[in-house]
């Protein structure tokens, strides 16, 4: 088929990479501007962006389709089909009608769960068992479109946002190459008004950790905001990110360190936390972050 891409962050590299192993023809990518990034602040292109301009592919960044040049550009493609996934930008009607066969979105959620910017986030922090991918017919409202194909898989219970982005990446780029190479026999299924959530996005005043809260959402909280822009504690003073833990036995104080292996004392329960980072340092291990760091039984943490 005729392919326009339409992709920014990560997640949606594996993707392109698979649409053109399956042969199909890319006729454009589309991904957002270059944007300052670093300590430099120098105009960083999108993880997309590098990857297409690696494969050969044309890029192309505009700002927004409200000016309709940037439409009839669009249009002018004569493509069968836009792959839409993590773009970052909302289509007008004129652009979800181009393509002969429409826009397909590739949705890290079970839809209409957790329609929205951070599916991946949210299933993790609410303890859900289960998210999937979803490949949807794109319309005007915000993932309301109906589903053409889904795959669905389990939440390993020390599993990470980090880690599950990067399944939920390869199960939608297998995914929407089955869609494509059997399109015309699959049934589109509208979503059920039933059962609908919405993953807001994440903001940095949810990344604290309050240790008077239960254990199980605090692990949650630790494991859903990982790697980013992941929940910190103070620990003797300084601003530490937690990046993995799982539930371990325990009772103490909200936030007491109960042993020498981290294990931390939360409102009920207890959980150890398996990998760290300090301010300007790389992430360690709990072993190794120890190493560098005395937190001895007693201490608590959360206290500037």
């Amino acid at each position: 088929m005729r392919v326009i891409f339409m992709g920014t962050p990560d997640f949606s590299v594996p993707v392109l990479e698979a649409l053109v192993a399956a042969g199909h023809d890319i006729v454009a990518v589309y991904t957002q501007p270059p944007r300052p990034a670093g300590r430099g602040k120098k105009k960083r292109p999108t993880a997309v962006h590098a990857r297409a301009a690696e494969m050969g592919l044309e890029v192309r960044y505009p700002l927004n389709f409200s000016a309709e040049a940037d439409q009839a550009d669009f249009a002018a493609l004569n493509a069968d089909v836009a792959v839409v996934v993590a773009y970052g930008l909302i289509l007008p009607q004129a652009v979800l009608d181009a393509p002969r066969r429409g826009c397909l979105n590739i949705h890290a959620s079970l839809l209409p769960r957790w329609r929205g910017a951070a599916p991946i986030h949210r299933a993790i922090m609410a303890g859900d068992a289960q998210t999937g991918v979803c490949i949807m017919e794109m319309e005007l409202g915000l993932d309301t479109g109906p589903v053409l194909l889904r795959q669905q898989t389990s939440i390993g219970a020390e599993e990470t946002t980090g880690q599950l982005h990067d399944r939920l990446s390869a199960m939608g780029a297998a995914l929407i190459c089955d869609a494509l190479a059997k399109l015309d026999a699959l049934v589109p299924e509208p979503q059920p008004e039933q059962g609908v959530t919405y993953a807001a996005k994440i903001d940095k005043a949810e990344a604290r950790i309050d240790w008077t809260r239960g254990a199980p959402e605090i692990d949650r909280q630790i494991r859903g905001l990982a790697p980013f822009p992941g929940a910190w504690t103070a620990i003797a003073g300084q601003r530490v990110k937690l990046l993995a833990s799982r539930l371990t036995d325990g009772q103490g104080a909200p936030g007491q360190v109960l042993d020498d292996a981290l294990a931390i004392a939360c409102g009920n329960g207890a959980v150890q936390l398996l990998r760290l980072q300090r301010a300007g340092r790389a992430a360690q291990d709990g072993s190794e972050f120890l190493r560098g760091m005395s937190v001895a039984p007693g201490m608590t943490l959360g206290e500037d």
